[in-house]
């Protein structure tokens, strides 16, 4: 039975990021189911947010405050349960869905055919804090463009940004940090549909040997990727596949930024078709 991909979305980011690429394995052939995490799809968006009346936006209650890691990983599980009764799931996650899907891998290892990471998070030897007391792991083009940030995370239970600046610096920063292989115009449109908000809690979860690695595992390296440092993607590779040296990594490599397979698909989703075959 075909497997179905279930596509787990970063961070300020709603199941819609992944239109282009559901698009295009679906005209390879390939089921795929594109989640909203807990909070996510509508987090943060206002009348304020809309008009940028950004003293009023940078105070407003956020949905997501409060959403909780593990409220994530508990929704996460039970589409992944739901999805399995229809056969098997390749679970995929992009940036900080990295973290869910390694939560869920931890816990459910029986319902997944293999996890795959897209310049993702795969803690294996702390949390990411400790990951980035690196000097070569810290995104330092991110840091650039947090100048979008909005209000005050302690107070609003969140961080928010303001994806709609009209700002050139700012926005010269983000498509460092995470297209500087697209348009100008690919970079405003991808910004419109980023989720304002996003939950502090992202779990500290680290890969669980006994189960986690019992699954087939994939790592997808975006080589020009400015959010998530190259060598931070190959620290997660290498340290995982210390602790599961019987089932290592299962490496691709795309010249690409940190979203621009998520707009231009087609090299994607044919790796990702690939490991159906396998």
């Amino acid at each position: 039975m075909a497997p179905t991909f279930v596509l787990v979305h970063g961070s300020n980011a709603p199941g819609r990021c992944f239109t282009s690429l559901q698009r295009e394995l679906a005209l390879l052939g390939h089921r795929s189911l594109a989640v909203d995490l807990p909070g996510h799809g509508a987090a943060g968006f206002s009348a304020a947010y809309q008009a940028q009346d950004l003293e009023t936006f940078a105070t407003e209650p956020s949905p997501l405050a409060g959403v909780t890691h593990a409220e994530v990983v508990a929704a996460l599980t039970d589409v992944v349960r739901r999805v399995h009764e229809h056969g098997p799931v390749i679970l995929v996650g992009h940036s900080r869905g990295g973290m869910a899907v390694t939560s869920v891998a931890n816990a459910v290892p029986d319902l997944l055919a293999r996890t795959v990471y897209l310049t993702a998070w795969c803690c294996v030897t702390g949390n990411p804090a400790h990951y980035l007391q690196d000097p070569a792991h810290v995104p330092t083009a991110l840091l650039e463009a947090a100048t979008v940030r909005v209000g005050d995370p302690g107070q609003l239970g969140v961080l928010r940004m303001n994806w709609r600046t009209a700002d050139a610096t700012q926005l010269a920063a983000l498509k460092r940090a995470i297209l500087a292989d697209g348009t100008d115009a690919e970079l405003l449109s991808f910004l419109a549909g980023m989720d304002p908000d996003e939950s502090l809690d992202g779990g500290d979860d680290v890969i669980d040997a006994a189960t986690w690695g019992r699954v087939p595992h994939t790592y997808v390296r975006f080589t020009r990727d400015e959010s998530m440092p190259l060598a931070l993607q190959d620290t997660f590779i290498k340290e995982a596949d210390a602790r599961t040296p019987d089932n290592p990594f299962d490496v691709h490599s795309l010249e690409a930024s940190h979203v621009g397979p998520l707009i231009h698909s087609a090299e994607l989703a044919s790796v990702l078709a690939s490991l159906t075959l396998r």
